[in-house]
């Protein structure tokens, strides 16, 4: 019999436990909560999210939807991040952003800027004037928690977001590639399809945008199996699109990339019989990338579907995939939907993680530091305001610098943060005796803790260190550990101010922000959060893209059909959408192999 103890843990740790039916929509820069009547989604303002930020409405001429209507506008700042915490460690997760400027500034002037997640670089936004667009990932959470943030790259250009939503996925789900890569998505067709397909047709919330370049077919089939695979939905394999004559070939390719460039990406390609054959009939293909056979024959099964996918595989611009009908084929090939990703280099693991569990403890102490969240480090080079980071694999924080932040009360211990080299904790409210732990930080070299409230002798750990430049003027209170009044009362003295010397390492950037956000940061959630779950379990308790045409290349990038994925009165033209294009790589080693 499993004893109580162990049922107690299981619910303590059930506590930080999400399920992998994680379904976030964030309207940003909105306040309210409401229901989206076109597609049954429950849309949350983004107060609780953000620290950060202002909110702006887009101008009414050209609002194209309700939940675009609203955006988060950030003015300052390295980096702005969002957190959402209702995921849970090792889950897969699809996140998408959304971004409609709308002249809401009245400059007609849409900006660009950087786009990441987790510490690591996902893209880099190119907003538009009239059309909304928006990136998609796919990728195995390493915390307890998302980041998203966006930072500044382009002077006067304003980073803002419209909307962010944060999908749970089955754990089968795209899983021929490392969990340790992210998936970039650049198209997903739902060929045949006259509107955009979504929730609650696709449960999982993928956007499905119609292609139809060619004929469009409907299936007959009243059930289509879509429980294995990527799961496509069964609305998506209910049409398809196929030449007139079965000698035809279709053909897509890769002139979305950038020119001379080579990317490693995932593709699934979909496929299921329309209409039950009869005996003399045939439908048969195989995939072709360029001019090589790159599958065995296809047979679409009838009330089922089959998935083809490419996995790690490097193309340019250049590449070209055809479906081309075998020999003994009556009937031409049909294709019913089409996913193509970019695979992305590596995920990070995040700063250093006692580095981290330190910076919770100081920004539990002070609130003032609450206001940033997302890895203090990553990606270079958007760190905090107030830290400076090394070059290292993981990389270290090296400086603090919380001059004038308005600091007041003790400074709790981060003698973990072994790496700093300089601390400036100056024109502050700090009181009590200076800690004895920051003498025993081996690289430190240059301190600054004037103009506060520190009473007491120095510790020798400090006044003793070589190497060490020190700054305790402006500290009424202190006195010399040599100092017979000093040596009586240790915590206030009226003797002299001890020699000091100057150190100016004052950061250039001086924010004054409170948050309602939890402390969480880096890659990392402190143990003693965990602990206290337990603790309060037991209390509890205690007291109880373009379709591909024949011989012609598609446009993945583009969308098509009647509907706004966001829908809304005036968002229904496919034209007011645009799938992003440039995504923002770093160089990487991918193996090129593949799986069909």
């Amino acid at each position: 019999m499993i004893s109580s103890h162990f049922l107690l843990l299981v619910l303590a740790l059930c506590v930080f436990c999400v399920s992998a039916d994680v379904f976030v929509s964030l309207d940003c820069g909105s306040s309210e909560a409401y229901t989206d009547q076109e597609n049954s989604i429950d849309w949350l303002g983004d107060e609780d999210y953000v620290s950060n930020g202002e909110s702006y409405v887009v101008q009414s001429n050209n609002s194209i939807s309700l939940v675009m209507d609203t955006l988060r506008v950030f003015t300052n700042r390295k980096k702005n991040c969002y957190l959402i915490d209702q995921v849970e460690k090792g889950g897969k997760v699809l996140i998408r952003a959304s971004f409609y400027y709308g002249n809401y500034d009245g400059k007609s002037n849409p900006p660009s800027f950087s786009l990441q997640f987790d510490g690591n670089h996902w893209a880099k936004v190119t907003t538009m004037s009239d059309k909304l667009v928006y990136y998609e990932t796919i990728y195995v959470v390493k915390g307890d928690y998302v980041s998203v943030c966006l930072a500044q790259t382009v002077h006067d250009q304003f980073p803002f977001i419209s909307a962010l939503e944060v999908r749970g996925l089955d754990s089968t789900m795209y899983s021929h590639v490392d969990s340790n890569y992210a998936l970039f998505m650049r198209s997903r067709v739902a060929f045949g399809s006259n509107q955009i397909i979504r929730y609650t047709d696709d449960p999982y919330d993928r956007i499905w945008v119609p292609g139809n370049s060619l004929v469009s077919v409907i299936s007959d089939a009243t059930v289509i199996d879509t429980s294995h695979g990527d799961q496509p939905p069964q609305k998506v394999l209910q049409n398809a699109i196929s030449p007139t004559n079965s000698s035809n070939i279709i053909t897509w390719n890769m002139s979305f990339l950038p020119i001379a460039s080579n990317v490693p990406i995932y593709m699934n390609m979909y496929f299921s019989e329309v209409t039950q054959l009869d005996s003399n009939q045939a439908r048969s293909f195989m995939i072709f990338k360029d001019t090589e056979s790159f599958s065995d024959p296809i047979l679409p099964p009838y009330g089922n579907f089959t998935q083809l996918y490419v996995s790690n595989l490097t193309v340019s611009p250049d590449t070209t995939f055809s479906i081309v009908p075998t020999t003994n084929s009556t009937l031409p090939p049909l294709f019913n939907a089409l996913e193509i990703f970019i695979v992305g280099d590596a995920l990070t693991d995040g700063t250093n993680s006692q580095d981290v569990e330190n910076l919770v403890s100081l920004q539990k102490e002070f609130e003032v530091l609450q206001g940033w969240i997302g890895d203090p480090c990553l990606p270079s080079p958007y760190t905090y305001d107030w830290v400076n980071c090394s070059s290292n694999d993981p990389p270290r924080i090296t400086a603090l610098y919380l001059s004038g932040f308005n600091l007041s009360g003790s400074l709790p211990d981060f003698s973990s943060m072994d790496a700093l080299e300089k601390i400036d904790l100056s024109d502050n409210n700090l009181d009590g005796p200076i800690p004895d732990f920051l003498g025993t930080l081996p690289n430190l070299k240059e301190l600054n803790l004037a103009n506060n409230q520190f009473s007491g002798p120095i510790p020798a750990s400090l006044s003793d260190k070589n190497g060490l430049t020190i700054d305790t003027s402006g500290n009424s209170d202190l006195c010399s550990a040599s100092n017979e009044s000093c040596q009586n009362n240790d915590s206030s003295s009226t003797g002299n101010q001890p020699p000091t010397q100057s150190s100016n390492n004052k950061s250039p950037n001086k924010k004054k922000k409170k948050n309602k956000l939890p402390i969480i940061l880096g890659t990392t959630i402190p143990a003693f959060l965990l602990v206290w779950a337990i603790v309060g379990i037991f209390a509890i308790l205690h007291y109880k893209n373009k379709v591909a045409t024949t011989s012609a290349s598609v446009n993945p990038g583009q969308t098509s059909g009647s509907n706004s994925p966001y829908g809304g009165a005036q968002g229904n033209n496919a034209k007011d959408v645009q799938m992003a294009e440039n995504f923002e790589k770093v160089d990487g080693q991918h193996e090129n192999s593949t799986n069909v």
